[in-house]
């Protein structure tokens, strides 16, 4: 019978990491101690971000970002597990997740230098190869080493990482319900006190307000979105997108305002979000619907937004579509 709340005591806990905030919500007995939770759990995103950080020279990721094509790079266990990753979303979606653009990020003014007219020619000049064929990666010896010019970032399945280890801690600690976060990346353990999921908010592609679209009830999953309207820059009156483009080496010059992607682990919600995102609502939800993803494209449209939903989660609750309602 699944404990009251009366039983237990709720814990909030949050910090900064990635340039951004990390949370964490709970209950537990009311003898519990969070103070031990709450440090593990900023440990295990302070490593995400020493490991993989752009905004950081001394990272693991910079200092092979730094080596000469053909040399070997010894790695942590967590980078080479999230640069797996990767480079196997890169070539199950045809390249549309790229981490090999790190060049591009950094020319057009997304990391922490501003853009560079000179880096932006350069990143448009392209062709480029991309980085599952560029990059070749061994497990078992934890290294890594480039054939080809290459600069990496994983600002696309980072912070998605980092959400999976903060569940990791959680379940260390025997909590056996939790809502963990970074930013707008999301997963929740088993449920909540009363026995009902956890309530998460899909928010609405705006640029200048926080409001939320509709809800999804989650228990064991995650969640994460990439969109236009929370990082971009403005050139000629356009707005561009923070995503960059595999194909162009710039922003993405159309794309959906949002993707919406629900997954078992938030590092592949996060990295099939912004696959999708680049792929289009059309390319994308045909390739979602092959491989299982549950994924929502928002596409802006005359008087709103126009939704495509993918997989049984995300279904119209009237006719018309006004919310999302899902349980997984």
């Amino acid at each position: 019978m699944p404990r009251t709340f009366t039983d237990l005591e709720r814990h909030t806990l949050n910090g900064s990491t990635m340039g951004t905030r990390w949370s964490a919500l709970f209950h537990m007995p009311r003898d519990f101690d969070p103070a031990p939770v709450a440090a593990a759990m900023a440990a295990a995103v302070a490593q995400v971000d020493v490991q993989m950080s752009t905004w950081k020279p001394e990272s693991d990721l910079m200092r092979l970002n730094a080596a000469a094509a053909g040399t070997w790079v010894d790695l942590p266990e967590q980078l080479t597990e999230v640069l797996a990753y990767s480079l196997e979303v890169g070539s199950a979606s045809g390249g549309a997740f790229e981490i090999g653009l790190g060049d591009a990020v950094a020319a057009w003014g997304f990391g922490p230098a501003a853009a560079d007219p000179g880096g932006i020619r350069t990143a448009l000049a392209g062709p480029r190869r991309p980085a599952h064929e560029v990059l070749e990666l061994d497990p078992a010896q934890r290294r890594a080493r480039k054939h080809g010019p290459l600069t990496l970032d994983l600002s696309g399945i980072a912070k998605g990482y980092g959400v999976d280890r903060l569940a990791q801690v959680a379940k260390q600690f025997g909590i056996p319900g939790a809502l963990v976060a970074i930013d707008g990346e999301l997963r929740a353990l088993g449920l909540q006190p009363d026995g009902s999921p956890w309530g998460v908010a899909i928010e609405r592609p705006d640029h200048f307000a926080r409001a939320p679209l509709s809800m999804l009830a989650l228990q064991d999953a995650a969640v994460a979105t990439s969109g236009d309207y929370r990082h971009w820059l403005e050139v000629g009156g356009r707005r561009l997108s923070h995503t960059m483009d595999p194909r162009r080496g710039g922003p993405l010059a159309t794309s959906p305002a949002s993707v919406t992607v629900v997954a078992e682990a938030c590092m592949a919600a996060d990295a099939w979000a912004t696959a999708l995102m680049v792929l289009g609502s059309s390319e994308g939800a045909a390739l979602a619907e092959r491989i299982g993803l549950d994924a929502l494209f928002l596409d802006r449209v005359e008087g709103g937004l126009c939704p495509t939903q993918v997989g049984r989660l995300f279904e119209p609750i009237a006719p018309g579509w006004r919310a999302i309602g899902a349980i997984v």
